[in-house]
């Protein structure tokens, strides 16, 4: 047995300082800027583990391809997030069946090894049931972690299987055991460097009993080979001290990957699926005796398929003939294995599949798109459609209000949808614009059509949303070209410039400028054009696997320059960076200038910039080669010269790099595991975690009018930063202020005020941009000493309402929604929602007066009504006088309703103490209930048994009507509030003539028997009193 020690390496240290000085100086900085999440959900993204909670069948664990963990409490009716903080790539979750509640294991690097897939970081563990998560020493460079078992008689005894790197040998394969917690580990049972641990099981009924499936296996970015000699199924009876291959009645030669199970009810019997060179022998095995013999029972297509992608076998808890296997559709036997039929209509690609632990008919099945769940055995699949874990290739913006995010989506088509919506981002408000896997969208710039692709643009679409019609555009090879070589990403690009203008890139760049009617090929083949590199024919190793993902030495990125259209940039997945300065005529390949770049990386994304002509930033991603370091890249000279804009601060690969518009030295950077964000042109980055997972980001748009930064995950679907202009304005002076406030563009009264959205109680809607007024401030320390408060004052220094100050350090977002506080309502038996409607300010000039101990610091704003709005100025104001008017009625009343109430409280009091006073005071105390009669409501509930509305309730209905709406009131409402001032004005009378009649009495009669005399607040204490 090997033992693993972790060598503290200055050289790492330094280096894991440095990620962690970015998180905190983000943290720190960014303050209350923070991501908010749109989805989709609907269209969910891959599933790679499910775990079940051995003995409380409301909880289970979801593993996804790059969206973290996820948790559920209620049968899968809704799930959480556990694990934003950490790597998002999931590979296998273990809860320890000995303390199910506390201890979870998670090994991180999906293992469904398809070219796309993301990478993990190592091994990560929870003693306090996902609140918190401590990385496990060791695991660093382990890529992928197929599996985690724990001892189920001892939670120190922990294996992990290690499947290893995708692209590159790896001597971190193997299977590793540790007999304390994780502190410390030893690798018991390690092949090669080309071959990993693909499956893990131990035996529950015989701990020391150990299976560990190996596979051999290497991916190019232009090939795939799945098997060889040294894939094998293992076995070993005392703790992984030896094994042994347990390969009788397997077929001969190379084997691929092995998926295997062991019968809970029964754990001699194992099923296993064996990919192998003859495809006749290729199928479903059994053994009956602990793996000594095995029989091949089917050889179904579902079982086979692309054994790569699908290896997972779960059988029943209670009945060992009862078999799943997950497959492009799922399929279950319930005779042993003998036949199979199809699992009912789900997304298809399922990954894993799980049998509730205490009734069977009910399963769990995770997908490309999704969790599903059955309450008939499979029969009947329900999508639960509260993950949104959706994988994003690519994503673009357009210029509607609110505006549009479109997308491609891993194995989930094309799509857009709106920023923000009505109740919040649902499922129905997104539309669906390509089919199959969708990569680029991209809106028409100045027409409302689109166009998008599916993989390897098999298709390419011009697509109409308003008359749902799709037109295939695709550049196709004409007499004399060569095969055109597609990405299955392939790039598309629109021109700034001309509108009609749309590029393609096959290893050619390809130019329309009729939205895709015609096509000219303005390029030479830009690629290496290397044969050894384009015969994708015989990928996949033993399982040929020609789906067109290997197409390599293509074009996968283009670039139109914003500031001249003869300017275009094109980059290639096999490392060249070409650009032509007119139009097409002449190219350049410009990647030898580019220092410290390993050859062949392939160009990721080319950002042409708006500060020059010959300004742009290249991106190039080398994980497909097994090089995890992050390049990008910055150039001025058109190529000519490159300086690197990465420092140590950034931990994972780059694919986007996005700049802003006003400020040179504000880029934004997409790497594998997160976002991050510099302010001096690349010499130091920062980390931005608000709301914002350790994610891989695919693409980032900046959208022009709003300033938001939108993020296209691949795995958390659609993020967006809503207003990163404060980001522009930070340079040393503003940060070296004790207080600073940023300029803010005017803030627009939003006008909406429907009845929100459709989704049900279990559909995950995503949040809207908040529509409020922004005082936005950066804070050189944290307030700790003395008052800080917040007040809004019109121009006149006039109070209007006060605020919570933020007091952290970095930058402060406080929000003011144009209002002052709702009326004081009367207190009575029921609610009055016109009680909860604050009173709008009207547009104009504002004043934030922060009061931050002894200093004052004052910052003018300017509130604006919707420029698209069709209401006359006179009738805002109509509205504004009626609504104050109301809103002063019903305070007044409140106050009537006050005065009212402690002196009947006064009146009670003096007859309960003297006898004598109740003839006096008793006339008193009737009359003033006969009116309160009148004023509101003083019996029932706050349902239907509530009485009859009075005039309480009817005037703070009315100023919720008037109060909650922009338009001047109707007829209606204005004669309603005409017969209200007229009951008003009656109560008002006949209370002044009771205390008229009887104050003076009352006050004799407590002076005269010694008791408290009536105090009432003034009005304005009354008011201040509810504030």
């Amino acid at each position: 047995m090997k033992k693993i020690f972790v060598l503290a390496l200055g050289l790492s240290i330094s280096f894991v300082s440095a990620a962690q000085d970015a998180v905190t100086k983000g943290k720190e900085l960014f303050g209350d800027m923070k991501a908010r999440h749109i989805g989709p959900a609907l269209m969910s993204g891959r599933i790679t583990d499910l775990e079940l909670h051995p003995t409380n069948d409301r909880v289970i664990f979801a593993g996804t391809a790059g969206g973290g963990v996820w948790k559920s409490s209620n049968g899968g009716a809704t799930f959480n997030p556990i694990f934003d903080e950490h790597c998002q790539s999931i590979g296998s979750v273990e809860i320890d069946p000995s303390n199910p509640d506390n201890i979870i294991w998670v090994g991180t690097g999906e293992t469904w090894t398809r070219n796309s897939v993301s990478v993990g970081d190592g091994l990560y563990k929870t003693i306090d049931g996902g609140s918190s998560w401590n990385k496990i020493a060791g695991f660093e460079k382990s890529e992928r972690i197929a599996s985690v078992q724990v001892n189920p008689k001892n939670s120190d005894e922990v294996y992990v299987g290690v499947l290893g790197a995708l692209f590159s040998d790896s001597e971190d394969r193997g299977v590793y055991k540790t007999l304390d917690g994780g502190k410390t580990w030893s690798k018991i049972l390690y092949v090669d460097k080309t071959t990993g641990c693909s499956d893990l099981y131990i035996d529950p009924t015989s701990p020391n009993t150990v299976y560990a499936s190996f596979w051999e296996f290497r991916r190019s970015a232009w090939n795939f080979n799945s098997g060889g000699n040294n894939s094998a199924l293992y076995k070993s009876t005392d703790g992984g001290k030896t094994w042994a291959k347990i390969h009788k009645g397997f077929p001969a030669g190379k084997l691929g990957r092995i998926a295997f199970a062991a019968a809970p009810s029964n754990t001699k019997i194992l099923y296993a699926v064996i990919e192998s060179e003859k495809d006749t022998d290729k199928g479903l095995y059994r053994s009956e005796d602990g793996g000594a013999n095995w029989t091949k029972l089917n050889g179904d297509f579902e079982l086979v398929v692309r054994p790569f992608y699908f290896s997972r076998i779960e059988i029943d808890p209670r009945n060992p003939d009862i078999i799943v296997k997950a497959g492009l559709s799922g399929s279950i036997s319930r005779d042993g294995g003998k036949t199979f039929k199809t699992l009912g209509p789900m997304h298809s690609d399922i990954h894993d599949i799980v049998f509730d632990i205490k009734n069977s008919d009910r399963i769990y099945a995770g997908t490309d798109g999704g969790v599903y769940r059955s309450w008939d055995g499979g029969t009947t699949m329900e999508m639960v459609e509260n993950i949104p874990v959706s994988q994003f290739y690519h994503i673009s913006v357009d210029n509607e209000d609110p505006y549009n995010v479109y997308g491609g989506l891993q194995d989930n088509g094309s799509w857009f949808g709106p920023s923000s919506s009505p109740g919040g981002v649902e499922a129905s408000d997104w539309v669906r614009v390509g089919v199959g896997d969708g990569y680029r969208v991209l809106p028409h710039p100045t027409k409302k059509l689109v166009y998008s692709e599916m993989q390897g643009a098999e298709n390419v679409w011009r697509f109409d949303p308003a008359k749902d019609q799709a037109k295939t555009i695709q550049p196709l090879a004409v007499k004399g070209d060569p095969k055109l070589r597609f990405n299955w990403n392939a790039p598309m690009a629109t021109s700034a410039i001309k509108p009609d203008r749309f590029y393609f890139g096959s290893q050619f760049v390809h130019r329309s400028e009729d939205m895709g009617e015609t096509w000219v090929k303005i390029s030479p083949d830009l690629t290496t054009n290397d044969p050894v590199k384009t015969e994708q024919g015989n990928s996949g190793g033993l399982s040929r696997d020609n789906s067109g993902a290997e197409n390599h030495c293509t074009i996968f990125t283009i670039a139109e320059s914003p500031l001249d259209e003869n300017i275009v940039w094109a980059g290639t997945d096999d490392g060249n960076i070409q650009v032509t300065k007119d139009g097409g005529k002449t190219w350049t390949n410009v990647v030898a200038n580019v220092p410290g770049l390993p050859k062949n990386t392939a160009c990721w994304h080319i950002e042409a910039s708006v500060f020059g002509k010959g300004n742009a930033y290249a991106v190039f991603t080398g994980y497909q080669k097994g090089d995890m370091a992050t390049y990008a890249y910055k150039t001025t000279d058109f190529g000519a010269t490159w300086k690197s804009v990465i420092t140590p601060e950034i931990i994972g690969f780059a694919r986007n790099i996005q700049e802003d518009y006003e400020n040179e030295n504000l880029l934004f950077l997409g790497t594998e595991f997160g976002l991050y964000i510099t302010l001096d042109g690349g010499k130091s980055w920062m980390k931005f975690t608000n709301n914002m997972p350790s994610v891989s980001v695919h693409f980032i748009e900046l959208q022009k009018r709003t300033n938001d930064l939108v993020l296209g995950t691949h795995g958390r679907g659609v993020i967006i930063i809503d207003d990163i202009s404060p980001l522009r304005q930070l340079n040393e002076q503003a940060m070296a202020k004790d207080l600073h406030f940023f300029k803010t563009a005017p803030a627009i009264i939003p006008e909406s005020n429907g009845f929100g959205g459709i989704a049900t109680e279990t559909q995950f809607v995503g949040n809207n941009a908040s529509r409020a007024a922004k005082i936005v401030y950066h804070l050189k320390k944290r307030h700790t000493l003395g008052k800080m408060s917040v007040e809004i004052q019109d121009m006149n220094g006039n109070k209007i309402t006060e605020l919570d100050a933020g007091k952290a350090k970095g930058i402060n977002i406080i929000q003011w929604p144009y209002n002052i506080r709702p009326p004081k309502v009367a207190a009575g038996k029921t609610f009055v929602f016109g009680g909860f409607t604050p009173l709008r300010v009207p547009a104009g000039t504002y004043k934030a007066v922060i009061q931050k101990g002894k200093d004052t610091y004052t910052n003018e704003f300017v509130v604006q009504y919707d420029p698209k709005s069709d209401i006359p100025l006179a009738d805002r104001e109509q509205n504004q006088k009626i609504a104050r008017k109301l809103f002063d009625m019903t305070q007044e009343l409140a106050y009537m309703v006050y005065e009212l109430d402690e002196t009947t409280k006064a009146a009670e009091n003096a007859k309960a103490k003297s006898p004598a006073a109740s003839k006096t005071v008793t006339p008193l105390i009737n009359e003033l209930s006969k009116l309160k009669d009148k004023l509101l409501i003083t019996k029932g509930d706050n349902y239907v048994g509530a009485g009859e509305p009075q005039l309480r309730e009817d005037m703070a209905e009315l100023y919720g009507k008037v109060a909650g709406t922009f338009y001047k009131p109707s007829n209606a409402e204005m004669r309603n509030m005409e017969a209200i001032e007229e009951r008003f004005a009656a109560v008002k009378t006949e209370f002044k003539k009771i205390k008229d009649k009887h104050l003076s009495k009352l006050t004799e009669v407590s002076n005269k028997n010694k008791l408290e005399p009536v105090v009432i607040k003034s009005f304005d204490e009354f008011v201040k009193s509810s504030e």
